[in-house]
């Protein structure tokens, strides 16, 4: 937007409110359903309820946000929740709402809300025979006010093994300025894209699907190399004859392109099933 609308004029507060929503993919490849378990087992524990934690409590930092509470769960027999409510200010009496203490009026607190929140929910799976597994991480950040979720993409894109990601942002409601006018957006953006780094942009493979109009905005990212060896557990390519090496690769990149693109791709397992290649 330009230098007036950046100006703009509120009545009262800023009632847009914003939201980014993730899907993160990390995919595995595991041979031995024991080695599966383990990778299941593994993950888990890498991207537990606390480190989930860590990683939102510092999401709220960079989006200038101040957290007002936290809920957390480690989950059976897999995954993982967190769930934190924060408002666009500091305030002086954090401190006080988190004490053994009666809370504040409800007149007291809708003013400092905001109506903003981070989560976050983990789901790991495996594939019943061929051997993937695949790390799913659900994060949304919504806010009302000043705050924007865009400040946090790039951080959110590095805080996990990040293949596959797929991104929304959507600005809902209205806002009025001190005439009364309506505002359905309050700053400018042409694409997701805009708000992630160049070297980041530099490994992924991007498209989006936008609807200006509506102000949503829609992302997809895919890495354009596959290291075999970052997707091995357990296991190493030195140990793999190159006929077991190459169907690996295909199941990888098989769940990598049924990801991205949301449909199963049963055509292209007919294809490696007449070239030979099994699930």
């Amino acid at each position: 937007m330009d230098d007036k609308t950046n100006k703009l004029q509120l009545k009262d507060f800023n009632n847009l409110t914003k939201t980014l929503s993730f899907n993160i993919y990390d995919i595995c490849y595991a041979k031995a359903p024991q080695q599966v378990r383990d990778y299941i087992e593994y993950i888990d524990e890498e991207y537990n309820a606390e480190r989930l934690t860590n990683i939102l409590k510092e999401v709220a930092n960079i989006i200038g946000a101040t957290i007002l509470n936290i809920a957390h769960q480690d989950y059976e027999p897999q995954g993982a929740s967190v769930t934190m409510l924060i408002a666009e200010h500091e305030m002086s009496n954090v401190a006080a709402l988190q004490t053994e203490s009666p809370g504040p009026l409800p007149d007291s607190v809708v003013g400092h809300l905001d109506k903003s929140h981070i989560t976050v929910h983990t789901y790991p799976e495996s594939h019943p025979d061929n051997g993937i597994s695949t790390f799913r991480a659900d994060i949304d950040v919504s806010t009302c006010g000043q705050v924007s979720p865009l400040k946090a993409l790039n951080f959110l894109i590095h805080s996990f093994d990040s293949d596959i990601v797929t991104m929304d942002y959507r600005v809902r409601g209205f806002t009025r300025d001190v005439l009364g006018n309506k505002h359905y957006i309050d700053h400018e953006i042409n694409s997701i894209q805009n708000f992630i780094a160049q070297d980041t942009k530099d490994r992924y493979q991007m498209i989006d699907v936008n609807v200006y109009q509506e102000n949503i905005f829609h992302t997809k990212m895919r890495l354009k190399e596959l290291e075999l060896d970052s997707y091995l557990f357990g296991i190493d390519e030195k140990d793999l004859s190159d006929t077991e090496r190459k169907q690996i690769e295909t199941h990888l990149e098989i769940e990598m392109l049924e990801i991205y693109y949301g449909r199963n791709m049963d055509w292209l397992v007919s294809c490696n099933h007449s070239i030979g290649i099994k699930n």
